[in-house]
């Protein structure tokens, strides 16, 4: 081998041992700052800033990002008011050895809050949770359409789950949670509702499984908006079922037109009310195919539980309720009592 293809292997000899050094010095002079403030008086002064100081006047969120090493936390604290000496800060969690036990997230300071406390939030991870409410009678549809919209989530949902499957519930994330996530916890916390109230279901009701309590259900839910009427409702529809009456309500003939895509964005017509459908159930007997839209457990337990009565029809009242009655007759006088309230509006 010649001279020249020796020289640069000697100079790759010489390199290793600088980089040593300067990491071993880097480690001391932070070892022997540490050192040397508490051999001369630092150690009161780093006690004072991390356990005893405050600056922060009120409450205060603030989002630490992924990824992010204490040097950066500090800035970020200093910067946001949280605390008032980021190199106090640093020195500190690293003489508690907090230093890599810090997480990422959103997080709540409080008024006051000392910067060994504002450690420790972030040592516990306890982030903020927010809060989503998905209504009931929306279709899977409209809560994926809701979700999408949400801000502070991650991901699109791009499959819409099965018509019914979804619990409509106030539901808790944190800021970052993937959307996909909630939408797995609303099919868990339906099926374990369904689960639930099924079991305890009245005897001799014309539901043979849990999806058709669920289809009756979602019926009941876009029927009617009032608590105390849901029993008598799914009562009516029950006595329908045993008696082999066609069910005859409105908004499974909407969604047999939109199929819980959209809107319809108009009343329904009497065309309408006579184009069959699968879900038209002025021209089919029975329970349509699938759920017209996502009912909350307050619906399935009335559908499972239903009032007693012998009502057989129902119309609107005019007061944001229901006429109920028991025979043609008697409905019949409600409709026009209705019609005449609808007349009197326009």
């Amino acid at each position: 081998m010649s001279e020249a293809e020796e020289a640069p292997k000697k100079q790759k000899q010489t390199k290793k041992p600088k980089s040593s050094i300067k990491k071993v010095s880097a480690f001391l002079v932070g070892f022997l700052v540490i050192i040397g403030l508490a051999a001369g008086g630092g150690a009161y002064w780093l006690k004072k800033n991390f356990t005893q100081s405050w600056v922060l006047q009120e409450d205060k969120v603030v989002v630490i990002p992924q990824g992010s090493g204490v040097a950066k936390i500090a800035n970020l604290l200093h910067g946001e008011g949280v605390i008032e000496n980021p190199l106090a800060f640093r020195l500190a969690l690293r003489v508690a050895k907090l230093d890599k036990r810090l997480k990422a997230g959103e997080f709540l300071f409080p008024a006051q809050v000392t910067p060994e406390q504002a450690a420790h939030i972030l040592e516990e991870g306890k982030t903020v949770l927010h809060r989503i409410t998905l209504p009931e009678g929306l279709t899977s549809a409209e809560i994926v359409a809701l979700l999408n919209a949400h801000d502070g989530l991650d991901g699109v949902i791009t499959n819409i789950p099965p018509e019914g499957s979804l619990l409509p519930e106030t539901y808790t994330y944190a800021r970052g949670a993937k959307r996909a996530d909630i939408l797995d916890h609303m099919q868990d916390a339906m099926q374990a509702t369904l689960d639930a109230l099924w079991s305890n279901r009245k005897e001799g009701l014309p539901l043979a499984t849990k999806q058709e309590a669920l289809i009756l259900a979602s019926i009941v839910e876009k029927e009617t908006a009032i608590s105390s009427e849901r029993g008598m409702v799914a009562g009516v529809f029950i006595n329908r079922l045993n008696k082999r009456m066609r069910l005859q309500t409105d908004p499974t003939v909407a969604y047999g037109i939109t199929l819980g895509q959209s809107d319809l964005g108009r009343p329904l017509s009497k065309k309408d009310l006579k184009t069959p459908t699968a879900y038209n159930t002025y021209t089919i007997y029975g329970l349509p195919p699938t759920p017209i839209s996502n009912p909350g457990r307050a619906s399935i337990e009335a559908v499972l539980n239903p009032l007693e009565t012998k009502a057989l029809y129902f119309v609107a009242d005019g007061t944001g309720g229901h006429a109920f009655a028991n025979s043609l007759q008697e409905h019949n006088r409600n409709v026009a009592k209705w019609r005449r309230i609808e007349r009197s509006r326009k």
